[in-house]
């Protein structure tokens, strides 16, 4: 179940049937308990690729708030602009601001 603390969040997604069904289709390069073991990049993809049907078993061990951190933490380069927006959106955070950005080398 994810975990969420005031002040530092930790989330994490059990491994179990469901979860692992939808980290092998969202994250098919990695075995779902890799894909698993960072929440915050795994609903990053989720954000990005994830189906109605998806989203709904990742929200029965999420809640809105921690889908909201994953999404303010999101790493760059996988969400796209309209699923940033979108989600944005969905989880009442108002207006989209710009899209992560991966640091220059």
């Amino acid at each position: 179940m994810c975990k969420s603390y005031q002040r530092f969040s930790v989330l994490r997604i059990p491994l179990n049937a469901e979860t692992r069904q939808v980290a092998a289709r969202l994250v098919w390069f990695e075995s779902p308990e890799q894909a698993l073991s960072e929440p915050v990049r795994f609903l990053a993809y989720a954000f990005a690729h994830a189906r109605a049907v998806d989203m709904g078993i990742l929200r029965m061990f999420c809640s809105d708030s921690e889908l909201r951190y994953a999404l303010q933490h999101a790493p760059p380069g996988i969400i796209d602009a309209r699923s940033w927006a979108y989600w944005h959106v969905m989880l009442d955070l108002g207006d989209a601001p710009e899209l992560p950005q991966r640091a220059p080398p």
